[in-house]
C-alpha cells in the first residue's frame, strides 16, 4: 500500500506554509502617530490596540470523517468471492481480471448500486512501487480500467484515481500500468502533488491531525481496490491498509502503532464498495516485493460492502491468519466498521468458465 514499507520515509510531504503575519502592535502605533501627529494621542493608542490587538491564530484543522457507504440491503450479498479455476489453466489472461470484477459487482447487486448518475467517483487503487503487474506489488491495471468503465457506465459525472505512492510517483503510476489503463477508460489520473494536501482532524487514538489528499477529500463514492499482499510488520496488507495511501507527511512514523492507525483510518475513510485484487497476490517478501518467484496467480476477486469482513477472509484465506493475529481487525469492528465473523454473513460464491 501506499505508505507501506517500515522504516522508509516516503516521498510526498505536504509543505505547510507558515501563516501570515499580521501587522504588528508596534508598527500600528508608528502609523497611529504618523497620521496623528500628536503625542497625547499615543498613549490612547496604545491602550486601544492592546485591548484588541492579538497574534493571528492558525486554521484549525479540518474536521472531515468520510462515510460513503450504502445503505444495506439484506436480500444481497455482504461478500462475494469470483474466481476461475486454477486447475483448468495456469497461465494469466487479460481479460481475466475484468471479467472477474464484472461478476462480482453483478452479485452485489450490480453498479448502480454504488455510484449514480452525476456522482464524482474516486478510485483508489495501490499505487505504491515502482513495480511490473507481474510483480504484485499494486492493484492489477485491467481490474482498475475495469472498475473506471463501469462507473462511466452507471452515470458518473467525474471518475478519478489516485493514490499518494512511496516510490517516485511517475513511475509508479506508469510502470504499474494503472494510468495506461485508468485513462483509456477516460479517467482522470492524478498523481500526488504536495500543494494538494489539507490538513484534517482524523478524531483517532494514533491518527490526529494529518495532511490528507484532497481528492479523497471531494468524492462522493470512494471505490477501495487494495491488492492482497505479505506484510513485514502484519502479515499481510489488505482493504484497510490501503487507506495508508490517502496520507501525506511521514507515515513510516504510523507503523510505531500500526494497528491502532489501520482502525484510525478505518473510522474515518469509510469506502462504497471494497473490490480486493486476489488474481495475483504477493506471498512473501512483502509489501514492496520484486521476486516473481514470491508471486502467487489465485485468479480471484474478493468483494464486499464489509471491509473488516474482507480483511479477515481474505487474510485466513492466503495466510491463516485469524483476527487475533491482526489486533486492528477487531479495533475496527468494536467501532462498529464491519465483523470478524465473515462466515456470519450472506455470502456469494461464483466460479467462471
Amino acid at each position: 500500500m501506499a505508505g507501506e514499507s517500515a522504516g522508509k520515509p516516503d516521498l510526498i510531504t505536504p509543505q505547510v506554509l507558515p501563516p501570515r503575519q499580521s501587522l504588528t502592535r508596534r508598527d500600528a502605533m508608528l502609523q497611529l502617530l504618523r497620521v496623528g501627529g500628536i503625542a497625547a494621542g499615543a498613549g490612547g493608542a496604545a491602550y486601544w490596540l492592546s485591548e484588541r490587538s492579538s497574534r493571528p491564530v492558525p486554521a484549525a484543522p479540518e474536521q472531515a470523517r468520510r462515510d460513503h457507504r450504502i445503505v444495506a440491503e439484506p436480500h444481497l450479498p455482504a461478500l462475494t468471492v469470483v474466481q476461475y479455476p486454477m486447475e483448468k489453466d495456469a497461465a494469466a489472461h487479460p481479460g481475466e481480471p475484468r471479467a472477474l470484477v464484472q461478476k462480482a459487482l453483478e452479485n452485489l447487486g450490480g453498479i448502480r448500486r454504488f455510484v449514480g448518475r452525476q456522482d464524482v467517483v474516486v478510485i483508489k487503487p495501490n499505487i505504491a512501487w515502482d513495480r511490473t503487474p507481474e510483480q504484485a506489488a499494486n492493484t492489477n491495471p485491467e481490474l482498475v480500467g475495469e472498475v473506471v468503465r463501469q462507473c462511466w457506465s452507471a452515470g458518473a459525472r467525474r471518475v478519478v484515481v489516485t493514490d499518494v505512492s512511496c516510490n517516485e510517483p511517475r513511475r509508479c503510476f506508469q510502470r504499474s500500468g494503472i494510468q495506461a489503463a485508468a485513462r483509456a477508460e477516460g479517467a482522470e489520473v492524478i498523481l500526488p502533488d504536495p500543494e494538494r494536501f489539507r490538513e484534517v482532524d482524523m478524531g483517532g487514538v494514533a491518527l490526529k491531525s494529518w495532511p490528507v489528499f484532497t481528492p479523497f477529500l471531494e468524492a462522493d463514492k470512494l471505490i477501495n481496490l487494495p491488492i492482497a499482499k505479505h506484510h513485514e510488520l502484519t502479515g499481510a496488507t489488505l482493504g484497510m491498509k490501503n487507506w495508508y495511501g490517502i496520507l501525506g507527511g511521514q507515515r513510516n512514523r504510523l507503523h510505531q502503532q500500526i494497528h491502532q492507525s489501520l482502525a484510525d483510518l478505518a473510522s474515518f475513510m469509510l469506502p462504497t464498495v471494497t473490490i480486493m485484487d486476489c488474481y495475483r497476490i504477493l506471498v512473501r517478501n512483502g509489501p514492496t516485493g520484486g521476486n516473481l518467484e514470491d508471486v502467487a496467480l489465485k485468479k480471484t476477486i474478493v468483494a464486499g460492502t464489509d471491509p473488516v469482513a474482507l480483511d479477515a477472509y481474505v487474510a485466513k484465506a492466503y495466510w491463516n491468519l485469524d483476527p487475533a493475529d491482526l489486533p486492528y481487525l477487531q479495533m475496527a469492528a468494536n467501532r462498529g466498521l464491519g465483523t470478524v465473523e465473515y462466515d456470519t454473513l450472506p455470502v456469494k460464491v461464483s466460479q467462471l468458465v
